[in-house]
């Protein structure tokens, strides 16, 4: 039973910290997101260049954190709770639409691309703030769920 009790406790440790690593990246994923977004206006500025590459490395990041550590561990099987499972079966269509969104956006304005061009930069990051709050909202509600002590 000691042996039981010890594993889930290292399971959902494991939890957390993906958690919390995600977290942290969204932090300064959204940081990023309102410095480029007002950056925007000045079309071609170094600062904006700057600031999106610094963006779209962060952006990439976040996405992965979720992708390959959250989700990686529910669809693994690591997550036992069937009500974890089950809501993130039902969001994961819509996170993962979101991060293809994100990583379109990146390809774009990923600073090695040579046919970068920053004309329709200030609506593109637009699109990407409101695919990235409808991503957080999902985020929140399986984090919430997750964090939940078992009843």
């Amino acid at each position: 039973m000691k042996e039981q009790l010890s594993e889930v406790q290292e399971r959902r440790g494991g939890s957390q910290e993906l958690i919390q690593h995600m977290l942290k990246e969204r932090n300064q994923l959204l940081t990023l997101l309102l410095e480029v977004s007002s950056d925007s206006s000045h079309k071609e500025s170094e600062r904006l260049v700057t600031d999106l590459e610094e963006f779209v490395q962060v952006l990439v990041d976040y996405i992965a954190a979720g992708h390959f550590g959250l989700y990686d561990r529910i669809s693994e099987g690591r997550e036992r709770r069937k009500a974890i499972s089950d809501l993130a079966m039902e969001v994961y269509p819509r996170i993962e639409q979101s991060t293809q969104i994100a990583l379109a956006f990146e390809e774009k304005y990923n600073p090695d691309n040579e046919n970068r061009e920053l004309e329709h930069f200030p609506q593109d990051v637009s699109v990407l703030g409101e695919e990235l709050a409808t991503r957080i909202e999902l985020e929140d509600q399986l984090i919430q769920l997750m964090l939940e002590p078992k009843m």
